[in-house]
């Protein structure tokens, strides 16, 4: 019985070890997948990441610093993975709209990362109006490829 509970204490360790390499990923994937070129390596983001890379006023930033909140670190990955299945479903189900719309909850919280930034420049501005409605260049616009709404 002894040397059972060996095997079951080993079993045990090697799945252990195999659930945090799987819910973790390969090393450095994490943080790869954190970046703008991994954000645009699904085809249909070309036009937004050449907008964004060209044309944006925040190039030197990445994707997620705008498109993920940041109140905690809890939230930050939650939506991280709640995001990334939601694109691979509509990329891999070919259900890919014309137009890319940003939901309510991903215009929350691009408004609320908009103020996280330059809270000192906009802590006196009324921050119910929405900031790209007035900063325009900040949206991906390329060929009418994405609308926030």
């Amino acid at each position: 019985m002894h040397r059972n509970i060996k095997y079951v204490l080993f079993a045990v360790l090697i799945g252990s070890a195999g659930g945090v390499f799987a819910a973790l990923g390969p090393p450095k994937l994490l943080e790869k997948s954190e970046t703008p070129d991994f954000c645009v390596s699904c085809h249909v983001m070309e036009a937004e990441y050449e907008a964004w890379f060209h044309e944006g006023v925040h190039r030197r930033i990445k994707c997620v610093d705008c498109h993920l909140p940041h109140r905690d670190a809890a939230a930050y990955y939650v939506w991280k993975s709640i995001d990334g299945l939601k694109d691979m479903v509509v990329f891999y189900s070919g259900q890919v709209p014309e137009f890319i719309k940003a939901s309510e909850h991903a215009q929350h919280v691009l408004q609320s990362n908009c103020i996280r930034c330059h809270e000192t420049t906009v802590e006196n501005i009324d921050n119910e109006r929405q900031c790209w409605r007035c900063h325009r260049r900040l949206v991906h616009v390329r060929s009418g490829a994405i609308q926030i709404r």
